[in-house]
Formats: C-alpha cells, structure tokens, sequence
C-alpha cells in the first residue's frame, strides 16, 4: 500500500489548490439574500414567501462559507499587520450573514453587503490579490 500513498498533501478550500479567491463570491451570495428579502416584502404569495425564506437562508449560508475562507486561506499575518481591522471586520461580517441568515429585513442584509464590500476594498490593496483575484474594481 505504500507505493501509492501522496508524496505531499495539500489543503485548500477546494480539492485542489487553484489559488483563487475573490470577495466576489460572497458578495453575489449577499446581494441575492437582499434580493429575496426584497421579493419576501412585495408578494402576498405564501408559497412563494416560504421559498424566499429557504433560498435567502441558503445562500447566507454560503456568505459564511465564502468569508471563511478568505479569511482561513487568503489572508495571511502580514495582512493584519497592514490592516488592524481586519479580523474585527471579518468577525462581524461573519455575524451580519448569521443575522441575515434569521431576518427578513432588507436593512439587514445591506448592512452585510457594506460589510463585504469593505473586506473588498481590503483585498484588493494587497499584492497577492493581483495574483488570486477575478474580479477586479473598474
């Protein structure tokens, strides 16, 4: 069994280390949980209603996951040495997407999307983002 046991092991937030990573993708997740607290608020369909809840949930769900991995796999030591805030930052837009994940107030949600946005800026002013980014400010 030992000829065929990996020579290196690596971890990433994939199977494969792609070395991408983008607030992007946690920002499309935020602006739909907006969307569907918004879509919640103007039908009178309870059906309808009831998936919102679910959809919204979800993909709050999947800002947690996206944070969390900027911050576990992205972010390094001298990141927090350039930005003091950073982990403060990471800390409450984690908890901003709990919180949206439980409420259907829009005002809720674009508190999160401020949040992510300033993890964006952040992100961006580093080196290695040039390197692991996608979409970059016009």
């Amino acid at each position: 069994m030992g000829l065929f046991r990996p020579t290196r092991v690596a971890h990433a937030h994939c199977d494969l280390f792609c070395g991408v990573y983008d607030p992007a993708q946690a920002m499309i997740e935020a602006k739909s949980v907006l969307n569907c607290c918004t879509k919640y608020h103007a039908s009178d369909d309870e059906v309808f209603r009831a998936r919102c809840i679910s959809v919204k949930e979800e993909r709050a769900e999947l800002v947690k996951h996206h944070l969390n991995v900027l911050w576990a796999d992205f972010f390094k030591p001298p990141h927090l040495e350039q930005f003091p805030n950073l982990h403060d930052l990471f800390w409450r837009a984690i908890k901003a997407a709990g919180d949206a994940k439980k409420s259907m107030d829009p005002a809720v949600s674009e508190g999160l999307i401020a949040l992510i946005q300033e993890i964006s800026d952040i992100f961006w002013q580093t080196e290695a983002a040039q390197a692991a980014g996608v979409y970059p400010p016009s």
